[in-house]
């Protein structure tokens, strides 16, 4: 008797877009959440450090102050980590099984959709290291007191720290980039595959990234432009 060794069913193409739309649906949750709660610094330091402070007690008295931040942390990391991981997989696995490259002007916009992705997900990655080291443990905040969550957004985006908003900037703008071609395949896979379908798909997809792009990027800005003190 030969035995055949079985693939995981968590390993298998259908499995991984699985894993990649789960994650990226828990993900996309967060950003949202995450910018809603941002936000609420147009009312005022008092109303988001309340906020901020209400963020550190949630779940108590089940969980210890802070314990559900730490969680939240632990599953947006392997949420990010397993959809990166996917990703990567299918990657190869359809470069592999494509060994005759496309036709000219489809090879162009595979190879800059794909750089696009690569580069992108490398700059939010290192955006995100630099913003728990920022705002999360405060360690290359000019203020880091995490008893003034305001303070600590203003002194982080003030003019003289221009760099550090340059390069939020160009991490959301990559996200936004992210977000657009996510939320496209999404759409395509719940079945809009007709050309009216595609391009509501097309622009659902662009809206969404727009809007949350401007959602982030709006709270840097009013504090580089002094709206926001």
């Amino acid at each position: 008797m030969v035995l055949t060794k079985t693939r995981s069913p968590i390993r298998s193409n259908v499995g991984l877009k699985a894993v990649m739309a789960v994650t990226g649906i828990i993900l996309v949750l967060f950003l949202i959440a995450h910018m809603l709660g941002n936000l609420k610094i147009f009312t005022g330091a008092e109303a988001f450090n309340h906020y901020a402070h209400w963020l550190r007690d949630l779940g108590t008295p089940l969980l210890a102050p802070g314990w559900y931040l730490w969680l939240q942390r632990t599953v947006l990391v392997v949420a990010v980590l397993a959809h990166i991981g996917a990703a990567t997989m299918l990657a190869l696995r359809s470069r592999a099984a494509r060994p005759v490259g496309y036709a000219h002007r489809r090879k162009i916009h595979v190879n800059y959709a794909a750089r696009t992705m690569r580069w992108g997900g490398v700059i939010i990655l290192l955006f995100v290291i630099y913003h728990i080291l920022d705002l999360t443990t405060g360690t290359l905040n000019p203020v880091g007191d995490a008893a003034r969550p305001h303070s600590n957004v203003v002194a982080d985006f003030a003019p003289e720290r221009w760099p550090v908003t340059l390069f939020y900037t160009l991490a959301v703008v990559m996200l936004g980039f992210h977000l657009r071609h996510g939320a496209f395949s999404a759409f395509r896979s719940l079945g809009q595959q007709t050309p009216t379908g595609e391009r509501l798909a097309r622009t659902g997809a662009l809206v969404f990234a727009v809007a949350l792009t401007a959602g982030y990027l709006v709270v840097p800005f009013a504090v580089l432009t002094g709206l926001v003190r």
